[in-house]
């Protein structure tokens, strides 16, 4: 039986790569930074069933929403990893939506996205309104 050995420029050849992110056989890499997600645990979920990846990765000042989903969804496809809706509210609840700005992958907080308003104050002493008295 022959074996053929592949060179190490075959080894590591990329899977798919966009600007930003490198799939190889062993997981997804951004090119930038060097960070890593293992393929064995690329479809890892939150207890409550949204995908861990994107929720992680939205707060990464360096991560743009694009070239990631498109990587991520990519390497999914590659491997076989199937995606659902949550995976897409996942997405969503991580980046927010990009609705102008200076640039469609700028960073933002998703706290800059959601604002909670303070419940209005209610003094102690505040009169009460009067009910009317029915006839």
């Amino acid at each position: 039986m022959d074996t053929t050995l592949l060179d190490d420029a075959a080894v590591s050849a990329p899977l798919f790569e966009n600007r930003d992110w490198r799939l190889h056989a062993d997981g997804l890499e951004h090119r930038q930074t060097g960070y890593f997600i293992d393929r064995g645990t690329l479809n890892a979920r939150r207890p409550d069933g949204y995908w861990e990846w994107p929720l992680h990765l939205s707060e990464k000042s360096w991560c743009g929403v694009r070239s990631f989903r498109e990587a991520f969804t990519a390497a999914l496809d590659m491997f076989g990893i199937a995606p659902d809706r949550k995976l897409t509210l996942s997405f969503a609840l991580g980046f927010g939506t990009r609705v102008g700005g200076a640039a469609p992958d700028a960073f933002v907080p998703l706290a800059d996205l959601v604002r909670v308003r303070a419940p209005a104050r209610r003094s102690r002493f505040a009169p009460r309104p009067l009910v009317a008295a029915s006839a």
